[in-house]
């Protein structure tokens, strides 16, 4: 299963904060994050990481310094993702992510803005 994991940064602003290289969200993911209901107008790509998880394996990937995906692999195209934030676990999800699908976990972020991870299946 070969993956790509976008750890996004949210914010009524319409330019990332001063000093960051931060790019605008794909926009296919920017029609997902629509359907849901947040209350951020503007999405921002922090980081962005691929990797592959094998049958029945576990693996942890660091997106950032603050912030590591622990997941695991079931039958077919069953995960079960948690998030790590600042060295705690913030939220733990296990679903279905077929080909094409994408997973959103998130929280809360300092002076109204969020964080979110976008998981998505590539193969």
């Amino acid at each position: 299963m070969k993956l790509q994991a976008f750890l996004l940064w949210g914010t009524d602003d319409v330019k990332p904060p001063e000093g960051k290289a931060y790019k605008p969200v794909e926009p296919e993911i920017r029609l997902k994050l629509k359907d849901l209901p947040l209350k951020w107008t503007n999405w921002f790509e922090v980081n962005r990481k691929d990797f592959s998880l094998a049958q029945s394996a576990t693996k942890e990937v660091p997106i950032s310094d603050k912030c590591t995906l622990n997941l695991t692999r079931f039958i077919h195209h069953e995960v079960e993702v948690t998030l790590i934030g600042k060295g705690k676990e913030v939220v733990k999800r296990k679903q279905s992510l077929p080909k094409g699908e994408m997973l959103v976990l998130g929280g809360n972020a300092p002076n109204s803005t969020a964080w979110l991870l976008v998981l998505k299946r590539l193969e």
